[in-house]
């Protein structure tokens, strides 16, 4: 009986080598060992038909000394011979009934060398399955068996959708929406270039109406704003001249217009920036360091935060309550849109916290602390920018230490160049603020200085009534005040 399928060990002839250097011939250890009953002459054994040797497996005719039974050409032994050699391994001794017994019906030929096929490959199966699991075992035994009937299931990317589709409110989505409403400006500063003219730098801008006006930061276009030149270059390609409509220092918002305006302008949505939640979904697009069309995300890791930057040429401070997100925001960022996950703008990125030069817009890189102006702030400022050409700023009539932080905003004992530091008939005034008080709240929004309180007055208009806390002499009172107005930066 074979040993193949059963696993029934069988004893190896001992006077048989363990790996003989060529395939073993048809006969088997019973063979050897047994004298046949009646060996045939030899002339018969010369005569013996041959057609039982096949003439593709010559390995089967390495023994032709072995004298065969009388009736062996009616047995298609050999046919087993051919898989021991075909697969180089000693095979198993073939099962062989008692001598004289009737001999079963001969296999089909092909059925032989896919039975030792299988145990060979049920072998390699075993030790793949130890060695990588399940899956890799599998796989190398559909490989190894070659069967037409066993195909790969990898799925290549020829095999994808040909008509693929993003979902709305996905990152790549909304960016496809939205870049080409995005812009990268260059700007370069006036005079002869002994002077500096000529030098600028790489911002950033988004469409806000068909008629072709730009909103961005006031720093990205102030070097080019008395003379210089300004353009406008689309994710297209397609650069445009642009002009300087009006620019608002303090709140660091500037509005361009395209000089030719293209037709087919597609202006950003504008969100609403007071219903943003700490948590939600940022997108930020801008150039930065020069890097065009770039798309970061983040959340919106805080909100109300009182920012006070500059650009670092000397200029005035802006003041800001400024959304806070991680969103990677560098130089060359500035002005660009910060969206929410529907793609409507709900601020426009202005500043970052460097680890080297705190608040501004230096070449340090980004660390996670990004700073937006609120878009409902930045929308009245654009108006006012395109129907004026100047900023104007809620004001309370007073003037604040803006150096000291700590308990609140303390209104200092004079005004700049020795004025009073409460207006007289101004907001502060009439509502009974004088010097020496310090400003604890501003709505419910509480002041620890005198930026935080500037930050909280220019979310507001000129006309709103506000709660004012303040102390006094150790005491705590509270104080309406309805906002004044300045126009201009000067």
């Amino acid at each position: 009986m074979s040993t193949e399928n059963e696993g029934t060990a069988v004893p190896a002839d001992p006077s048989a080598p363990s790996a003989p250097p060529t395939p073993p011939s048809t006969a088997t250890p019973e063979q050897a060992t047994t004298p046949a009953p009646e060996p045939a002459p030899a002339p018969e054994a010369a005569t013996a038909p041959t057609p039982v040797q096949p003439p593709a497996h010559p390995a089967a005719r390495t023994q032709p000394t072995t004298p065969a039974p009388a009736d062996a050409p009616t047995v298609p032994a050999p046919a087993a011979a051919p898989a021991g050699a075909a697969g180089g391994w000693p095979p198993p001794p073939p099962a062989v009934p008692a001598w004289g017994a009737p001999l079963p019906p001969a296999p089909p030929a092909p059925a032989a060398p896919r039975k030792r096929t299988g145990g060979l490959v049920a072998a390699v199966l075993v030790a793949a399955l130890v060695a990588g699991g399940i899956g890799g075992g599998v796989g190398y035994w559909a490989a190894q068996r070659g069967d037409d009937g066993v195909s790969s299931t990898t799925v290549s990317s020829g095999e994808a959708p040909a008509a693929f589709k993003r979902d709305p409110g996905t990152v790549a989505a909304v960016a496809a929406q939205a870049l080409p409403s995005v812009v990268t400006i260059q700007a370069k500063s006036g005079g002869p270039q002994s002077e500096g003219g000529g030098e600028g730098g790489t911002g950033t801008g988004f469409v806000y109406d068909q008629e072709g006006h730009i909103v961005t930061n006031n720093h990205v276009v102030a070097s080019a704003a008395d003379g210089g030149a300004l353009s406008v270059t689309f994710p297209d390609g397609k650069a445009y001249d642009a002009e300087v409509v009006g620019r608002a220092e303090g709140y660091d918002v500037a509005v361009l217009k395209l000089t030719n305006a293209p037709k087919g302008l597609k202006p950003l949505p504008l969100g609403d920036s007071d219903k943003v939640a700490v948590g939600d979904s940022t997108i930020a697009i801008g150039a930065p360091f020069g890097l065009s069309n770039t798309v970061t995300t983040g959340i919106i890791s805080a909100k109300n935060r009182p920012v006070a930057s500059g650009d670092g040429s000397g200029g005035s401070n802006s003041y800001m309550s400024a959304l806070q997100t991680d969103a990677s925001i560098n130089p060359g960022n500035s002005g660009g849109p910060l969206l929410d996950a529907s793609g409507a703008v709900i601020g426009i990125n202005s500043a970052i916290q460097s680890t080297g030069s705190g608040f501004g817009q230096s070449q340090a890189g980004s660390i996670g602390l990004g700073f937006a102006i609120p878009v409902n702030q930045a929308k009245n400022v654009a108006q006012q920018l395109i129907k004026t050409g100047k900023p104007v700023y809620p004001v309370i009539g007073a003037t604040v230490n803006m150096n000291e932080r700590g308990e609140g905003a303390t209104i200092a004992a004079q005004g700049s160049g020795g004025t009073p530091s409460v207006t007289p008939d101004g907001p502060a005034a009439k509502a009974g603020l004088k010097a020496g008080d310090v400003i604890t709240a501003f709505d419910d929004r509480q002041i620890d200085s005198g930026p935080t309180l500037i930050s909280e007055i220019w979310t507001h208009k000129p006309g709103d009534s506000v709660k004012i806390t303040y102390e006094r002499d150790g005491k705590t009172s509270t104080a309406t005040v309805t906002l004044g107005e300045r126009t201009g930066d000067n």
